[in-house]
């Protein structure tokens, strides 16, 4: 496991006796992030500058604002993170910085600036692929160790992931289509609600009947998912009603009921397959009050259950530091591009 030294670059081992101060950046989307953590688990700093409100009037993020944002919210976060923390730069151990997948435009802004801080003070750069980082928020305030099955639900992830090790994840199934958060948000729009409308769909559905519509479930192979006819069959639903007399409750709670349950349905065989009794959910969607009660419920057999706090489920740099910490999968290159895709 990687361990920096405060007076050197070289990794140094486990149980030596130093402590690892990792500030990260991370700007894969909208929200412009910094925060310093110390060994993988203690959240020293934690900044985050949202676009929520300027992406809103627009429907959705719009990248060439985002990347904008991000250079003039940067060097403010930056500064509050080494603020709050009350550590100077020589004190940092590494820096790190979000190489992808996200909006290549706003991932530069981040990655660069996390480059240039390990630069200027000659220490380690790590590069963070922005997945890994949503698993390893499950790592911050906990004792949470591997081997666990891994629900990642995100705005452009969907996917089942086995983590046998703290370097060793296989992705046993994902999203052929729309991931949750996109069906969320596709499906917000269709009845009208406001962007961001994920969170606002759940907190409807919360006062609606789940069983009011029989929505279809998609039949797809393994531990893959499709959610695209689940939004066609909720258009055709929509479409059934005057916009006076629609039930919006009920439409969204028969949405966020099947969506659950397709995915802890799929998530429990993983863990009978596999043998595992922890389990963790990670992403943005991880949030979402029914996908966090359905697999807590999953206690209730047996399986321990960990989820992020709500502030670390979003984007943000606390799981980038841990993950810079704990995964030794990461880009330790200063010349490492960013992407916009999995890799």
């Amino acid at each position: 496991m990687k361990k920096y030294s405060l007076l050197t670059k070289t990794p140094v081992d486990i149980g030596t006796g130093y402590d690892n101060y990792i500030m990260a950046i991370e700007t894969s989307c909208d929200e412009t992030a910094c925060a310093v953590v110390k060994n993988g688990r203690e959240v020293i700093a934690n900044v985050v500058a949202s676009q929520i409100k300027t992406h809103a009037q627009y429907g959705g993020v719009i990248p060439e604002i985002a990347a904008r944002e991000h250079l003039e919210s940067i060097n403010f976060v930056i500064e509050q993170a080494f603020y709050q923390s009350g550590l100077k730069p020589e004190e940092i151990s590494a820096f790190a910085g979000t190489v992808g997948p996200g909006l290549v435009g706003s991932l530069l802004v981040g990655l660069n600036a996390a480059k240039t801080l390990a630069l200027v003070n000659d220490k380690p750069f790590i590069g963070v692929n922005h997945l890994n980082a949503h698993l390893c928020a499950n790592y911050i305030d906990t004792d949470l160790k591997p081997p666990f099955m891994a629900l990642l639900v995100s705005g452009g992830h969907t996917q089942i992931i086995d983590v046998k090790s703290y370097t060793e994840q296989t992705i046993l199934g994902e999203t052929i289509d729309d991931a949750v958060g996109e069906a969320y948000d596709k499906v917000a729009r269709l009845i009208g609600l406001p962007y961001p409308g994920g969170p606002m769909l759940d907190k409807l559905a919360q006062q609606g009947n789940p069983h009011a519509f029989k929505l279809p479930e998609a039949k797809v192979d393994g531990y893959n998912f499709s959610f695209s006819g689940l939004k066609t069959a909720v258009l055709r639903l929509v479409k059934s009603f005057d916009k006076d007399s629609m039930p919006v409750n009920d439409i969204c709670a028969s949405f966020q009921e099947t969506v659950s349950s397709t995915l802890v349905k799929k998530l429990k065989r993983a863990l009978e397959e596999k043998g595992y009794k922890q389990v963790v959910v990670a992403g943005g969607v991880a949030a979402n009050s029914e996908i966090r009660r359905k697999v807590f419920d999953l206690e209730k057999e047996g399986y321990r259950v960990n989820a992020p706090a709500m502030k670390y489920c979003t984007d943000n740099a606390a799981m980038v530091a841990s993950c810079a910490y704990f995964n030794e999968n990461t880009f330790d290159d200063v010349n490492v591009e960013v992407f916009s895709r999995v890799k």
